[in-house]
């Protein structure tokens, strides 16, 4: 497979600079493309950056061959894949260049300017920056059409997070081809404004701003303020310790010195960030495993004023039009790896989130308490936080489910979201069908939230939650135009039923782990139409097997037992193109799509015995009772009957044991069912 951007194929790969982060993104290219023969050219200055670099990423791949990530001939052809050099001759050829050189407006221009002579025409151009504008950058180069920002962050090998920030003279199609290319190769990537900082750093140094003061005023110690830190925010590692993990200081000081005049006044170096740039000091924090104590009233204090200043700072971001509140939320949790602001303002309350910033904005001239928290608190609810995202192609809606972290796992939100969408979608005269996919590669969805699962506490409850599921689900198979589901991975559980729902599906070409209903390993049906829609696709028999025994099945044999309509080889990309161009050719009346029986079907008295194994017999009667007398039944009366079912699972003991051996030990330790 070629991932190609903006119908460039990308054969070669050029990294710039060897210092603290090119040669991690190096190790990530290396990774991803090894096995389709694609080199990664690292070039810097330096003979001393490059044998480090060299070492760096040679050390990080002994470490995953190590730890079982990468088999030993994996691992050395990760390596052999990489050429570090100071020719930059070298990168002639290249389809994408990430300069990752120092923060320096005029140097990164140099190197553009240079590599325009070397690379081939046409060639994607992109600066690792963490502050500087594609303007900036790029403003030098007599066509910065193919030219952005795709920031990193640390460690940019393993966090999946990348800031895409388009300049004024970037191909308008540009930065969206660029989020899909990075996607396909295992990034989170959200597409931001062009603003100096973009809209991730502007809350990591801000944080780091705020704690500097707090110690700057007497009010905690450094070590105290990462402490109390980690346990409001949520954080890993708390401020001061990240800032001596990434060698921040020097970037920071530079930074919040700009912010000031570029985002509010209240942004600048504090002394003691100036201090410990000139004396290349160390912060003192806590020791790895050191538990810091922290008197109550001091604590307190602490985490109001953190969290008024972050709760502030991501206001003004959404403000000022950069990013959005769902992208935020999703690449502040995961690449800062801290509590999600605006659902922690959505737990906190609006009215007291608002209150703290309020009360930090007093206590700080400059900080501005942003527009977008004063209106939804007003409002008396909470921010809404999309999971599920439509965008229109060619007169067709794709619709992506987007829950990364939980590899797009299903709640309730979710489910809601989803029936609005195919709602609207039916209403909107302006597209012809919908293709349903999920964000990411790994998975189309993993199933149902097992936390919103875990909160069902009786029979009537499960009912009614299976009920709430259906009605989602059932908008996609009541929409009037065609859909068809495009499975980008793995689909298990919930998100199988959801496909089930569509006309057709397809699935990329390879999948060894394709689609199933494991929900008996959690002691529970299926309960968003399952044990309706899979045996009028796949057959009784069939179905039965599966959702019993709750074995997934890969793309290969979903094609061969007639779940999926086809394999589909290459990129995500190709997918959804072929997603479409089956709605198309279905609206066309050129190749009409399957449909699925509405009526009862044939069964038989009895289900063909299996091997449960472990699983729970007390489960296993209750869903072939659901299999066989719903399958008795018209499709929606059978449906309706699955959710009674369900509700009867839900007040057995082996569902309560079921999931909360799920939460307690995983998916891979099996329950211990007593059946009943």
């Amino acid at each position: 497979m070629t991932l190609q951007i903006l119908d460039r194929p990308i054969t070669k790969i050029g990294v710039i600079g060897s210092g603290q982060i090119g040669p991690d993104i190096a190790l990530h290219f290396s990774k991803v493309f090894t096995p389709q023969g694609v080199p990664v050219i690292v070039v810097d200055v330096s003979r001393e950056a490059l044998e480090n670099g060299r070492k760096k990423l040679d050390r990080k791949v002994d470490k995953g061959v190590e730890s079982g990530a990468f088999t030993v001939d994996a691992g050395e052809a990760m390596k052999g894949n990489v050429t570090f050099t100071d020719d930059y001759q070298q990168l002639a050829g290249t389809d994408l260049v990430v300069e990752a050189a120092t923060e320096d407006s005029n140097l990164k221009g140099k190197i553009f300017n240079q590599l325009t002579a070397i690379v081939s025409d046409g060639a994607i151009l992109c600066s690792n920056s963490s502050h500087l504008e594609p303007e900036v950058i790029f403003g030098g180069l007599e066509d910065p059409s193919r030219s952005l920002v795709v920031h990193y962050f640390f460690p940019a090998e393993r966090n999946p997070v990348v800031e895409v920030v388009s300049g004024a003279g970037s191909d308008p199609g540009l930065g969206r081809a660029v989020m899909g290319f990075y996607e396909e190769i295992g990034k989170f990537p959200i597409e931001v404004g062009s603003r100096y900082g973009y809209a991730i750093d502007p809350i990591f140094e801000g944080l780091f701003l705020a704690s500097a003061l707090l110690v700057e005023e007497g009010k905690g110690t450094s070590k105290e303020v990462d402490a109390v830190a980690c346990k409001t925010l949520g954080y890993t590692v708390g401020p001061f310790t990240a800032m001596n993990l990434t060698g921040g200081n020097p970037i920071t000081d530079v930074g919040l010195g700009n912010y000031t005049s570029r985002i509010m006044p209240w942004y600048r170096s504090p002394q003691i960030l100036k201090d410990a740039v000139k004396n290349q000091s160390r912060w003192e924090v806590p020791a790895r495993g050191e538990g810091v104590e922290v008197e109550p009233e001091r604590s307190a204090l602490i985490s109001e004023s953190l969290l008024g200043a972050y709760f502030g700072i991501v206001g003004e971001i959404v403000d000022s039009g950069i990013s959005s509140v769902a992208d935020l939320d999703m690449a502040v949790e995961i690449a800062l790896d801290m509590h999600a602001p605006f659902r922690l303002m959505n737990r906190i309350g609006l009215e007291k989130s608002l209150g703290l910033v309020e009360n930090y904005a007093a206590k700080n001239p400059g900080f501005s308490v942003p527009l977008c928290l004063v209106e939804q608190a007003g409002l008396g609810e909470p921010f809404p936080i999309a999971t599920v995202f439509r965008w229109d192609r060619e007169e067709v809606a794709i619709v992506c489910i987007r829950r990364p972290r939980a590899l797009n796992a299903l709640n309730e939100a979710t489910f809601e979201e989803i029936k609005q969408h195919f709602l609207d979608i039916a209403a909107d005269d302006s597209v012809i069908g919908a293709v349903l996919t999920g964000y990411g590669v790994k998975a189309f969805a993993s199933g149902a939230d097992v936390g919103f699962l875990a909160k069902i506490d009786s029979k009537e409850m499960g009912e009614k939650t299976s009920s709430g599921s259906q009605l989602s689900i059932q908008a996609i198979e009541d929409c009037p135009k065609p859909v068809v589901c495009a499975f980008n991975g793995l689909a298990l559980g919930g998100g199988n039923e959801i496909a089930l729902a569509c006309n057709a599906r397809i699935a990329r070409e390879g999948l060894k782990v394709l689609a199933g209903q494991p929900e008996v390993n959690l002691g529970i049906i299926p309960g968003g139409g399952g044990t309706q829609r899979l045996p009028r696709w796949v057959g009784i028999e069939k179905a039965s097997e599966l959702m019993r025994t709750g074995r997934p099945v890969s793309s290969s044999e979903a094609l061969r037992i007639g779940l999926i309509e086809r394999e589909v080889p290459g990129s995500k990309e190709q997918l959804l193109s072929t997603g479409i161009d089956m709605v198309r050719a279905a609206v066309a009346g050129e190749t009409p799509l399957p449909e699925i029986q509405k009526g009862p079907i044939q069964v038989p008295e009895m289900l063909p015995e299996v091997d449960l194994g472990h699983l729970s017999r007390m489960v296993d009667g209750i869903l072939s009772r659901a299999i066989l007398e719903g399958c008795r039944l018209p499709l929606k009366e059978g449906i309706a009957f699955e959710a009674r079912m369900f509700g009867e699972v839900c007040a057995t003991r082996d569902m309560n044991i079921g999931i909360q051996n799920f939460l307690e030990k995983g998916p891979r330790h099996p329950a211990p069912f007593i059946h009943s």
